[in-house]
């Protein structure tokens, strides 16, 4: 055996599989998002509009966040320095940990380079806090929870998809004395459905045991100040540990738990994820923590989100296509094959100037894979209108079914 030939029949098998992986050059203009241009593979460009970004308000391009940004830019120039522990902590990470706190209603928070870091970093610590800590787990809960959970060396058992009888059971046959620990999310980003919080919370009580919520979707668009979907349902109290994301509704780069003073500084003080990884540049926290600040007050932005969502499933429902529809703002159809679903993908983007990746194994099941929409206040009429009738004559041409709805 050679290296290289191993290396070409992994590569080959996805190719065979239709599930190969391609990054497609899009440059974003400042102020004129979602339209985005395209260079393509021979050198050429093409204007684009894009269907697929995490962006979900268009934070990144809000004067408030690029005003932050150089500001901080300007003042301290680019790099952080270093680890928290050693240079890497700056006023702009205060800043932005204190405005954190202050949105989950936490005594702190602490702040990761991402969101996958404070999952991984955070679940895979816990036992060391907690000696004999139990994890109850959502079997599709994301793959930064799934991986911290595995390497923690710690006891886990995996409940059923928000299945309240199978995680009740499951914590039946742990000893009462052994701590617990209860991972899950408030919206599952594949199928955009909902996670039963205040049950969770409820069978939490019953049986002692912490909660670890991911708010990764949700926190920016959901509550009265966008704390996610906890604070919408007047819950946040109640969690022990939130996570979120600094880079998909706050438009940027970042991620943080949001807990009691005392478990964020044991978690700061244990955590290898967070103790030997650089800090986020301070040009970042900054435009982080400005984007924070203003969609606690922002609703406006948020509902415009919400009604372009809900406007753009009944468009999609209208073609007779497999809209998964759980009610939350992520706008799932199911294509149920890797070839056709990345076919679909080439031909939008190329015919129609639509860019949408799209969603395949491991990501989600085989089976199941999809093309995943995400609506935002800028995406207007036109784009709708192109996206709605270049999907209609794209699932004709794939002969694809429109009978039944995905639920």
């Amino acid at each position: 055996m050679t290296y290289d030939s191993a290396l070409d029949t992994a590569l080959q098998r996805l190719h065979d599989e239709g599930r190969y992986r391609t990054f497609i050059d899009v440059e974003r203009a400042r102020g004129n998002f979602p339209h985005a241009v395209w260079t393509k593979p021979d050198g050429t460009t093409q204007d684009v509009t894009i269907w697929c970004g995490n962006d979900y308000l268009g934070m990144g391009q809000h004067p408030v966040v690029l005003a932050a940004m150089h500001e901080a830019l300007d003042a301290t120039g680019a790099g952080s320095g270093g680890t928290r522990n050693i240079s890497g902590t700056t006023v702009y990470h205060k800043r932005l940990e204190a405005e954190l706190a202050d949105l989950h209603r936490k005594e702190a928070a602490l702040l990761f380079t991402s969101a996958y870091i404070a999952n991984d970093a955070t679940l895979s610590t816990l036992p060391k806090l907690f000696p004999g800590l139990v994890i109850l787990s959502d079997d599709r809960n994301h793959a930064s929870m799934i991986e911290g959970i595995r390497r923690n060396g710690g006891a886990k058992r995996i409940f059923k998809h928000n299945d309240l009888h199978d995680l009740r059971a499951q914590l039946k046959a742990i000893p009462a004395n052994l701590p617990k620990l209860i991972a899950f999310e408030s919206i599952y980003s594949m199928d955009g459905d909902f996670g039963p919080i205040e049950a969770i919370l409820d069978i939490a009580d019953e049986f002692n045991a912490l909660t670890y919520i991911d708010e990764v979707h949700a926190v920016g668009m959901y509550g009265p100040r966008g704390a996610g979907v906890a604070e919408r349902d007047g819950l946040m109290g109640r969690i022990d540990i939130i996570n979120g994301t600094l880079a998909k509704a706050y438009g940027v780069m970042g991620g943080y738990i949001a807990a009691s003073a005392k478990m964020c500084d044991a978690i700061r003080s244990y955590a290898p994820g967070f103790i030997f990884t650089t800090s986020l540049p301070p040009a970042v926290a900054a435009g982080a923590a400005a984007s924070v600040a203003h969609l606690k007050t922002d609703t406006g932005l948020r509902k415009q989100h919400q009604d372009g969502a809900a406007a753009l499933k009944l468009r999609l429902k209208g073609l007779g296509l497999p809209l998964i529809d759980h009610g939350s703002h992520i706008v799932p159809v199911h294509v149920g094959d890797p070839v056709k679903c990345k076919m679909i993908s080439d031909r939008l983007l190329a015919d129609h100037g639509i860019y949408v990746q799209p969603i395949n194994f491991p990501t989600v099941p085989r089976g199941t894979e999809r093309l995943r929409f995400t609506p935002s206040p800028v995406h207007g009429p036109d784009q709708v209108d192109a996206l709605v009738h270049a999907m209609d004559e794209l699932w004709s041409h794939c002969a694809l079914n429109r009978a039944e709805m995905a639920g």
